[in-house]
């Protein structure tokens, strides 16, 4: 499975597309549809997923869905009317035979969820290189600690992290700041 990463709008949120065979995956579509679909030419979208709903990560959400037709999941806490699918904490998805584990890592929103596949970590503004997301506009400090320290930080060392803004980083880089 190849990951491709774009950079979406004036937040340059990185929006990432899992791609195997003829089928894809697409995570945080923030903004720019034009280019989302671009990247995903003559390929069927099984998925989209959000890791929570911030408009920097849900803003081509619409246009991207109607032009491939695929369902969107969301954590219930983090519902709006623009998602076909509930995720839950500790959910096993099914993408082309591989599986990706939902963790719902509440604190940056009350939805956040982190999306792992094997040892790569899509982490959403849940964890970002040198810490945890922002919480000022409608987060918890407490609970973003929380969810780093119990679900993502107990993760192997070497599992890449891919964030929702900026570079990549790892958990063995990560643990060590905390």
């Amino acid at each position: 499975m190849n990951i491709e990463q774009i950079i979406v709008g004036s937040l340059e949120t990185n929006c990432y597309i899992l791609k195997k065979d003829k089928m894809a995956l697409i995570i945080d579509p923030g903004d720019e549809p034009e280019k989302i679909l671009r990247a995903v030419t003559e390929l069927e979208i099984e998925l989209i997923l959000a890791t929570h709903k911030h408009y920097d990560h849900i803003t081509a959400l619409r246009a991207v869905k109607k032009a491939t037709n695929a369902q969107a999941a969301i954590h219930p806490l983090d519902w709006t009317e623009d998602f076909d699918l509930r995720l839950a904490d500790g959910q096993i998805l099914d993408f082309c035979g591989e599986q990706i584990a939902v963790i719902h890592t509440p604190g940056h929103t009350p939805g956040g969820c982190c999306f792992l596949w094997n040892d790569i970590l899509f982490s959403g503004d849940t964890l970002f290189p040198n810490g945890p997301g922002a919480t000022a506009s409608g987060g918890n400090e407490k609970a973003i600690y929380k969810s780093i320290r119990e679900k993502l930080l107990i993760l192997p060392d070497a599992t890449r992290v891919y964030p929702g803004h900026g570079p990549s980083t790892t958990i063995g880089r990560e643990r060590s700041l905390y």
